[in-house]
């Protein structure tokens, strides 16, 4: 059970992430420049490279451009009711 003072939840993210819908997707860097993401919550880096997250939860309101990880999302799913579609 997540508890309210989880140090993920410092980051004032509510009103972003709240009640939104959600893709399960490998990721793909958009440009050279702009080759990976950070998981909105925990910071955990979401790119191609080995030492790295592959795949995440990315957001369907502003494409690809919110990312949380697989952990972050289980973790708070409920508390946030974020919904999985289809790309």
């Amino acid at each position: 059970m997540i508890e309210k003072d989880d140090w993920r939840l410092t980051i004032p993210n509510d009103p972003i992430i709240k009640e939104k819908e959600w893709v399960f997707k490998t990721y793909i860097p958009v440009s050279e420049t702009w080759e990976h993401q950070h998981c909105m919550l925990c910071g955990d880096k979401i790119s191609q490279y080995e030492s790295t997250i592959h795949e995440g939860y990315a957001s369907t309101s502003r494409k690809d451009y919110w990312w949380i990880c697989p952990k972050c999302f289980n973790d708070f799913k409920e508390m946030f009711n974020w919904k999985v579609v289809e790309e």
